[in-house]
């Protein structure tokens, strides 16, 4: 029976974000639709992002940090020509092509790509939730201070063309966690020497997830019963199931 704080349910939804809303604005408005008590996301997506957020309920919550730590996949949009200050389109312009600048061919493309493939160090960008002396370093970067950061290592374990026309091209990025997309389309325009932000971003994978099961926010608001939308704990990948089951249920 529902009460006034929601429903105890259990289960994971895939969720399929839209453009326009924080990760965690889109868990709070399925959380709503569903009326569930418990609810957590592994692993947000900025506004201008779509694609595979995994909202979490109940016991199901329990996943969250097996699936913070998995291997996601991207499909990103590079817009070459103008680099950001927050490596994507909502960001200021700071450096732009020469005049003449045409686009990129994919042959060129291609040619830095082999760079940022395998074990590769990436510089964390100031516009980002990460911490310094306990204040987020986008926090920093809206007060013009710019911060020195360490390196991190990463994996990315593939790395596709998927077209390239000119001045904007697609590419498939299945990398570790802690992979910044924005800094590798940047790190990537300044290979090619042309400059580049990202000028999309859609999330196809998290861990053995994928967005072919995943419900439009819209869709699921406009369901007769949205929990039928959650998949059961005992229906979740095996690999899981002990990280979730772990403690019997009271008898």
């Amino acid at each position: 029976m529902a009460s006034r704080r929601g429903q105890m349910l259990d289960g994971v939804l895939l969720l399929d974000k839209p453009e326009g809303l924080s990760s965690n604005h889109a868990l709070q408005r399925a959380k709503r639709t569903l009326d569930a008590r418990k609810a957590g996301h592994t692993g947000t997506l900025d506004p201008f992002a779509t694609g595979l957020l995994l909202c979490c309920f109940g016991r199901a919550t329990k996943i969250s940090g097996a699936m913070l730590e998995a291997d996601k996949v991207y499909c990103a949009t590079l817009a070459f020509g103008e680099e950001t200050d927050s490596g994507d389109l909502t960001g200021v312009v700071t450096a732009r092509a020469d005049d003449d600048f045409l686009g990129v061919t994919a042959a060129e493309l291609e040619s830095v790509l082999p760079a940022f493939r395998g074990e590769i160090e990436q510089i964390p960008p100031m516009h980002s939730a990460l911490k310094r002396d306990g204040k987020p370093l986008y926090m920093y970067a809206r007060q013009g201070i710019e911060l020195e950061r360490a390196p991190r290592r990463l994996t990315i374990h593939a790395l596709d063309v998927l077209s390239c026309g000119g001045r904007e091209a697609q590419i498939r990025v299945h990398c570790s966690k802690g992979t910044y997309i924005r800094t590798l389309a940047q790190d990537v325009g300044r290979s090619l020497g042309c400059y580049a932000h990202l000028k999309a971003l859609r999330r196809t994978d998290i861990g053995p997830f994928v967005i072919d099961g995943a419900v439009p926010l819209d869709a699921l608001q406009a369901m007769e019963t949205p929990q039928s939308a959650l998949i059961p704990i005992h229906k979740l990948p095996a690999a899981l199931q002990p990280a979730v089951i772990k403690q019997k249920d009271p008898t």
